[in-house]
This record gives structure tokens, sequence and C-alpha cells, in this order.
């Protein structure tokens, strides 16, 4: 017999308890970054959300979608604008925004989803008041922090054997509008009040890493208590920050782990939640 098939089967043998231990259990994955843009990587993370979908891991997708954002703006003759690094959201923008991210990223997504074998239903953070947000500050114009999750459409849609699919516009609560709001807030927060197992950060960098110029440096795994001495030294800057203060905030409120994955590896979901190896960096408290 061919070794390739006894190297498949060890594979699969191998990921059986992992199998077991996450059966029934919740997954968070923000899905954005190079694996939302490159064809190649679309697919590996599409067939690894249906794989954990069909061996009986409630997997919820949330996205962003700020290259296409960006695109739309263009084509309209609006140059996009960020202010500390967030996308200053003026009513026009807000419009593109809301009509790209919760219209054609989500379906197409979810379309997407649907024709590999999945079972997915998109939904908008402003459906039955999921993500409910007040203004973050003025000078960011619509962007909004998140205020409430309300999961119970999720939570419906995971019963009835769906694949949600989160686009991060969420329902003003001070006033008739809908705000903008950063994709791995949404996520965190989303995997707290599902009671999720885990969060899974979809990102272009390998994890982190003690020095950015060097993946033999990666930190595998990252106690909570470890993190303002990391910050301190200078191994958490920029916009690694915020990422890690989202798993940070996630796994204090009861989610049992929170990875930030590098989504520019081929199948890196499959390979950290069913292997023996695991990439990227895990946050445990």
């Amino acid at each position: 017999m061919p070794d390739r098939y006894v190297e498949r089967a060890q594979v699969l043998a191998e990921a059986l308890p992992y199998i077991q231990k996450y059966y029934g259990k919740t997954v968070v994955v923000k899905y954005g970054g190079n694996a939302m843009i490159s064809a190649e990587l679309r697919e590996s993370v599409i067939s690894d959300i249906i794989l954990l979908h069909l061996v009986g891991i409630r997997v919820v997708v949330v996205h962003g979608g700020g290259p296409e954002i960006s695109a739309m703006l263009k084509r309209i003759g609006k140059e996009p604008r960020f202010v500390d690094g967030l996308r200053y959201t003026d009513r026009e923008t807000m419009e593109v925004v809301q009509q790209v991210l919760c219209g054609k990223v989500n379906k197409d997504l979810t379309a997407t989803l649907n024709g590999k074998g999945g079972r997915a239903l998109g939904l908008c953070g402003m459906d039955a008041g999921l993500l409910q947000a007040k203004a973050l500050d003025e000078k960011y114009g619509l962007v909004g922090e998140i205020v409430r999750v309300d999961p119970a459409a999720v939570e419906d849609a995971l019963a009835g054997g769906y694949i949600p699919v989160i686009s991060t516009v969420a329902q003003g609560i001070d006033g008739e509008m809908a705000y903008n709001v950063n994709a791995d807030t949404a996520a965190a927060k989303l995997a707290v009040a599902l009671g999720a197992e885990k969060l899974i950060l979809l990102t272009d960098v390998r994890g982190l890493m003690r020095d950015p110029a060097d993946e033999s440096t990666l930190l595998p795994v990252v106690e909570l208590s470890a993190v303002p001495g990391l910050v301190k030294d200078g191994v958490i800057t920029g916009g690694m920050i915020p990422k890690v203060d989202c798993c940070v905030e996630a796994v204090r409120s009861g989610v049992e782990r929170a990875h930030i994955l590098d989504g520019r590896i081929p199948h890196a979901i499959l390979i950290e939640m069913l292997s023996d190896e695991g990439v990227g960096t895990m946050l445990v408290n």
C-alpha cells in the first residue's frame, strides 16, 4: 500500500479526538485580510469551515471587507480616509459600507459556502438587533462602539443547522442610523455572547513574534497575565494591539481560547483545530 494512503489515514486518526472534543461546540471565525482576497486562500478557508460544520462543530463566520469598500469608494470618486487607523465614515461612506458589507460581500460569501456544499445563512449586524452600537467619537464619523449583542438570531440559525455569516454593520441605539464597527471587536463580543469555545482571528501575520522580522520567534501560547509585559517590551505593537485586546476581552469573559492565525497559510483553521501541530498564537487565561 502506498505510504501516502497511510499518511492520510494517520491525519484522519489524529483529527478524531479533536472532532470529539469540539463536537457541538461553537467556534467564531473572523474572516478577512489576504484570506478574503486570494482565490486560493479563500478556497481553503471555505473548505475548512464546511468541514468543521459537517463534523458537527457550530461555526459562525464574521467578515470584514475593507478592500472592497475602498474599491467602491474610489469607483464613485471618493477617496478613502482614515483617522487613527479607523476608516472615517461620513454618511455617504456609510451607505457604501452598508451596501458592500451587508450586500455584495456577505451574499457572495454565503453563496460560495452554499455552492461548496455548506448550508450558510447571511446576516447583517442590524438584523434582529444582533449588533447594537453608539458613536465611538465624532472625529471618526459613523464608526460605532458595540454596546450590546443579541445573539438570538445566530443561535436560531445554528439550531437550524446553518453556518451564520455576519457582516459588521451595527444598529445605532443613539439615533436611527447604522454604524460601521470593527470586525475583530464584533467577532470577540459575539463569541462571548454565544458562549463560544474558540475565537479565531485570521490575519496577515504569522502571529505574535518576539521579533516581527523572524518567524522562528513566534509565541505559540500567551497567557493573559503576560500581555501587559509584551506591550511594554514592544512585542505587541501597532495594529496587533487591538487584535490582542479583543482576544483578551473574549477569554476574560468566558471564551475558552482565542487564536491569532496567519490566514495566508492554506487550511490554517484545520491545522489549528484538528491537529497536534497548531499554528499562530493562542491566548489563554
